[in-house]
């Protein structure tokens, strides 16, 4: 009997609980310090491709997006595919995305508004620092040739339909090779379907190389050393994109354009132009709105 008030006591307890957390969780007004009842903040969802999430680019740009226009962001990060589909979904208002083909696309299905790159920066291939198949110094497609014709070294792919899987499909096409031959060619060919940080990690246990670029790099080399940095294919454009009110009549116009005009603002160029240099001696990524490079 004992037993069972105690067990009824502890559910009386917990409901009491939940219910006054439900009651705060659910009041969504809040008190300055004169007592004024403040208005209900305005959220915006942006999806992201990881290596700008990654590097932690996204960590030091939130409060200032936040603080600037007196919004909360929400920040859903993924490998570009997924994020072109939050876009295509309507999940979003607002996408930070680097694949161009992909990008046009995206904007002449109508999902999307304007392109706009706001930053750069370069492909890396990289291994293990011995370099058992002895790319180092080649051009990213002879570097790619020698390991399917080796066999022997694992490559570990993105296998996510990301803007890096993207590159990497086309670094192979420029070496002459039809991907889905690749991706059947054997074992040494490993489809991760993860993201570049877990990617870069599964290399470096297993003394692979892989494709990344060279902000995430940075961010996390482990035991892994870049090998082949040149090449005009190497090159990788960040771009935002509003969601077009159109496809998605439910997307936050306004907040997306404050996106736009936030990421391009001379403040926050000069920021990514000098993001990273005090920790890696060199900045992850390049500023470029306005002037955008090319192949």
């Amino acid at each position: 009997m004992k037993k069972f008030a105690f067990y009824l006591l502890t559910i009386v307890m917990i409901a009491s609980i939940s219910v006054t957390c439900f009651a705060c969780s659910g009041s969504t007004d809040t008190e300055d310090q004169s007592g004024n009842v403040l208005p209900k903040q305005t959220r915006i969802r942006l999806a992201t491709t990881t290596s700008l999430y990654d590097t932690g680019l996204w960590s030091l740009l939130e409060p200032m997006y936040e603080e600037e226009y007196g919004v909360e962001l929400d920040i859903l990060y993924a490998g570009s595919g997924i994020a072109f589909e939050y876009g295509r979904n309507c999940d979003i208002s607002v996408l930070t995305i680097h694949s161009k083909a992909d990008e046009l696309k995206f904007i002449e299905d109508g999902y999307g508004m304007e392109r706009i790159p706001f930053a750069y920066n370069h492909f890396v291939i990289v291994g293990p620092a011995d370099d058992p198949a002895g790319i180092a110094g080649m051009s990213p497609q002879e570097a790619f040739a020698t390991l399917a014709e080796q066999k022997s070294s694992p490559f570990i792919s993105r296998g996510d339909n990301s803007g890096t899987h993207s590159k990497e499909k086309a670094i192979w096409a420029a070496a002459g090779y039809n991907y889905s031959d690749i991706t059947s060619s054997g074992s040494w060919y490993v489809s991760a379907g993860k993201g570049m940080a877990p990617t870069l990690m599964h290399a470096g246990e297993v003394g692979g190389y892989t494709l990344s670029d060279i902000g995430t790099f940075l961010a996390n080399q482990g035991n892994l050393k870049i090998l082949v940095d040149s090449g005009s294919i190497m090159l990788n454009v960040y771009s935002v994109i509003a969601i077009n009110p159109t496809a998605c009549p439910n997307t936050d116009s306004t907040n997306a354009a404050n996106m736009v005009e936030f990421l391009t603002s001379d403040e926050v160029q000069a920021l990514i132009d000098n993001y990273g240099m005090s920790q890696y001696g060199q900045s992850l990524f390049s500023a470029c709105f306005g002037n955008e490079p090319t192949e």
